[in-house]
């Protein structure tokens, strides 16, 4: 991946208005009532992970936390040597037992969209994790 990269690499929130994603949770939720609509992006600062090649996922509701960062895990190509941590609200670890439909209902954003943060453990201790 290329410097250039991820310098001009903005977050989801920044290249679409507030409309934009409310009409896109509009328009999902109205085709797939199951289905919770998230956002999963690599911390800015992380240097470990590879970045996913999409950002947004359509994941059942009552699919367990864990099992959707198995499918995160498996779409980079991790093993079991690499820490990845999801977060919410850029700075929470979730417990891994909750169903995606307990964390859309704790989280979700004003727009609707479910917004997690992939990182490794270097992250932590840092004050500019949000």
């Amino acid at each position: 991946m290329t410097e250039e990269y991820q310098i001009s690499y903005k977050p989801f929130k920044q290249r679409r208005s507030l409309a934009a994603r409310k009409a896109e949770v509009y328009n999902i939720k109205s085709k797939f009532p199951d289905k919770i609509p998230v956002i999963v992006e690599r911390y800015l600062k992380e240097k470990n992970l590879p970045r996913l090649n999409k950002t947004k996922f359509l994941v059942p509701t009552e699919l367990a936390l864990r099992q959707f960062q198995l499918i995160l895990r498996a779409r980079m190509s991790l093993d079991k040597r690499h820490t990845m941590y999801l977060l919410v609200d850029g700075r929470s670890i979730l417990a891994h037992t909750l169903t995606m439909a307990e964390v859309h209902s704790e989280y979700h954003d004003e727009d609707g969209f479910l917004y997690l943060t992939y990182a490794s453990q270097e992250v932590f201790g840092e004050d500019t994790l949000q």
